[in-house]
């Protein structure tokens, strides 16, 4: 697989594509996010709270922005509504060189949004309005947004209709016969009637990256060898669970030998943990398309994941993919220079 090179120079400072192309499809959310908060005051009582941030958000606008952070040339693509809240998210997803002529207004509509109030150990209750976004047609996806692509990235199908679930296992089959690698994520909590309207998208999948909750209610399994089992017996090529503190796990095996290994995670001081799973994908994706084997790109995941943890919201804390490495080399010395080796291989002049 070849990534593009455009030439230009993204906000980060990198050729603008310079990991390559990767089409973000699904869930794009507006949140608002508070810190510290400890407690809602009564009646019409106020509290102080040391920020507030609003961050385009969702299992594809989230990894967008990481992406494009990290060096991706990306397009959006999914449904949002007819209001100022649409334009504060295309105005953001615009600032850092995203394509966002995909993203189809509905009229009638709010955006999909969240409000989150942190807490101090970083847990993040939200309040949450579904919004536009389980009203993407397949009509509305042009597939020349497409063409071409190195990943396509399809996240929260399960907030899709039946019809467009079924277009897009289409347009996954297309797009890997065509060379691209196709990751899929979701947004709930995960149940089984879910896993079984995705079970035939997910068995296209190169990777399904749900985290370990997800994972367990989708499948119905307690033990998540066994709940990869699953998935892997769709067809999917591999399973990137995150299980938050803990790390990942991560499997290419088969539904008779899933064999899943550990990534352990990063200790750091959690400030939020909004967008840590997004976070990952981008860096998993990054590193796949850098031709890291599975493994080093959840250890890019994991390092993603770990930088989001130390800020408010789910743009926090990545800069540049060097960056990323550098911080890998922190807990994995050995991953991060073979990382780094084939990122300074893709940056030679071509």
């Amino acid at each position: 697989m070849t990534a593009s090179r455009s030439g230009r120079s993204g906000q980060n400072g990198q050729p603008e594509g310079s990991l390559g192309h990767v089409v973000a499809l699904g869930a794009y959310i507006l949140d608002v996010l508070g810190r510290p908060v400890e407690t809602i005051p009564p009646g019409q009582g106020s509290v102080r709270l040391e920020e507030i941030k609003a961050t385009a958000a969702g299992t594809a606008a989230g990894p967008a922005v990481d992406l494009a952070k990290l060096g991706a040339r990306v397009t959006a693509v999914g449904a949002i509504g007819d209001d100022l809240i649409a334009d504060i998210i295309t105005g953001v997803l615009a600032s850092y060189g995203i394509d966002t002529r995909g993203l189809v207004r509905k009229a009638g509509q709010q955006t999909s949004a969240t409000m989150l109030p942190i807490r101090p150990n970083g847990e993040r209750p939200a309040l949450h309005v579904p919004g536009a976004t389980s009203y993407l047609t397949l009509g509305d996806i042009d597939p020349a947004w497409l063409a071409g692509c190195d990943v396509l990235l399809i996240g929260a199908p399960d907030r899709l209709s039946p019809q467009v679930i079924e277009g897009l296992t289409g347009l996954a089959r297309t797009a890997r016969a065509s060379g691209a690698l196709v990751l899929i994520d979701v947004l709930g909590p995960g149940r089984p009637e879910d896993f079984g309207r995705l079970r035939e998208l997910i068995g296209t999948a190169d990777w399904f990256c749900p985290n370990e909750d997800q994972l367990r209610r989708l499948t119905g399994r307690a033990d998540l060898t066994e709940a990869i089992t699953d998935v892997l017996a769709l067809g999917t090529a591999g399973v990137a669970v995150t299980l938050g503190e803990n790390g990942a796990l991560v499997s290419t095996g088969t539904a008779a030998s899933p064999d899943p290994i550990h990534i352990p995670a990063h200790d750091i001081t959690v400030v939020d943990t909004t967008g840590c799973g997004d976070a990952f994908d981008a860096g998993m994706i990054a590193g796949l398309l850098l031709g890291c084997d599975p493994v080093d790109a959840a250890r890019l995941g994991t390092a993603c994941g770990a930088l989001v943890a130390t800020g408010l919201g789910s743009d926090a804390g990545i800069t540049t993919v060097e960056d990323v490495i550098s911080f890998l080399a922190t807990v994995n010395p050995e991953s991060a220079t073979r990382i780094g080796g084939r990122l300074s291989s893709r940056q030679q002049p071509v």
